[in-house]
C-alpha cells in the first residue's frame, strides 16, 4: 500500500555543462529571461565536466532548449532523467 505524502520521481530535462562558468551563465540568464528550472548538482546518472546541471520539468524541456540556444548559452549535453 502506498504511503500518503510520498514523493514520486518525475521526468526532468537535465542540461549538463563542461564548466562552472557555463552553469552560472544559465543561472543568470534564467533570472533575467525567466527560463524554467533550477541549478542542481549533477545527478549520478550523468557524467559531466563540472558539478552543476540545470533541471526543468520534461514538459518545459523543448522550450527551455530553444531559449538556451537563442541566448547562445553553452552546454555539454542534454538528458532525460527521472528525479524527485
Amino acid at each position: 500500500m502506498p504511503q500518503a505524502g510520498r514523493r514520486k520521481k518525475t521526468p526532468k530535462t537535465v542540461i549538463a555543462f563542461a564548466s562552472t562558468e557555463d552553469a552560472m551563465a544559465i543561472d543568470a540568464a534564467a533570472a533575467e529571461h525567466g527560463l524554467p528550472g533550477r541549478l542542481i548538482p549533477v545527478p549520478s546518472e550523468i557524467d559531466a565536466g563540472c558539478g552543476f546541471a540545470w533541471a526543468a520539468d520534461e514538459s518545459a524541456g523543448a522550450e527551455l532548449l530553444r531559449r538556451v540556444d537563442e541566448l547562445g548559452l553553452s552546454y555539454e549535453s542534454v538528458h532525460e532523467v527521472m528525479m524527485y
